[in-house]
């Protein structure tokens, strides 16, 4: 008798450490999903070209519940590309995380002191210390062979030249993508890479940075020296100038980790 009864109090003590684990794991599995994240996200272009290659990034984000505008900044001055942005910010309905890529992180530094934006990504892109300019970053450590940046033409303009284009800005897409892109590249005004911020938003909100091990357009030790600068948190991605095309899921988790950072603030 006092062996089943020993019995029935062990099955029950052990059928209760199950519920109550159960429910603990339960529950740090609610609080994790509960965690308080920034919904919106604003992406910046970079130079030379548009918005449409973040099509990868958009859908995993939309599809966590994630509200997401891509800026079709015009890319004619740093002024003009601020303003975009801080359009699109404000017609978001409540707190941003921003996301610059190449030109677009100095875009972002500007831009990013808006009260509206909560934290920073910057994605293979310029970091500027406020005074700084991008040519002067992108000219701190010697240019890999394969950029092909051209010098501004006879209107002050600058492209990309075509016999480096696949190579040295998109080399991990296919030949058929990078003619495409090449075709319908953008170009922009010489005189805003040498536009200085007057107000520089990482110093004072969380920021994120990516940065390509195989970048040919921004040499990666730039973008590495920027992020530790800022105290950036850092992700390495194996990759090209345009990783958030081969590699979305990977940059949506970077912005995906801001969000909640920012989420927590």
């Amino acid at each position: 008798m006092k062996k089943t009864l020993k019995k029935v109090i062990t099955r029950h003590l052990i059928t209760v450490s199950a519920i109550i684990l159960t429910a603990i794991f339960y529950g740090i599995d609610a609080a994790a999903q509960e965690q308080p994240s920034v919904k919106n996200i604003v992406i910046v272009h970079g130079a030379l070209a548009d918005g449409s290659g973040w099509q990868g990034v958009f859908k995993v984000l939309t599809k966590q519940g994630y509200h997401v505008t891509i800026v079709q900044n015009p890319c004619t001055s740093l002024k003009a590309d601020v303003d975009a942005t801080n359009f699109a910010v404000s017609k978001m309905d409540g707190p941003v995380v921003l996301v610059g890529h190449s030109w677009g992180g100095t875009v972002i530094t500007q831009a990013g002191v808006n009260p509206k934006v909560k934290a920073l990504v910057y994605v293979n892109a310029f970091q500027p210390e406020l005074g700084e300019n991008t040519v002067s970053l992108a000219t701190s450590l010697p240019p890999k062979l394969e950029n092909g940046l051209l010098p501004p033409d006879s209107s002050g303009n600058v492209y990309y030249d075509k016999a480096k284009f696949h190579a040295g800005f998109c080399a991990d897409v296919s030949q058929d993508l990078a003619d495409f892109m090449f075709a319908s590249q953008g170009f922009i005004p010489g005189a805003a890479f040498g536009t200085p911020v007057t107000e520089v938003a990482w110093k004072m909100k969380p920021t994120f940075g990516i940065s390509s091990y195989d970048d040919k357009s921004i040499n990666p030790d730039i973008t590495m020296n920027m992020y530790h600068r800022s105290k950036s948190i850092i992700t390495r991605i194996k990759g090209s100038h345009v990783v958030f095309i081969t590699h979305p899921k990977e940059v949506a988790d970077v912005i995906i980790a801001a969000s909640v950072k920012a989420g927590s603030k």
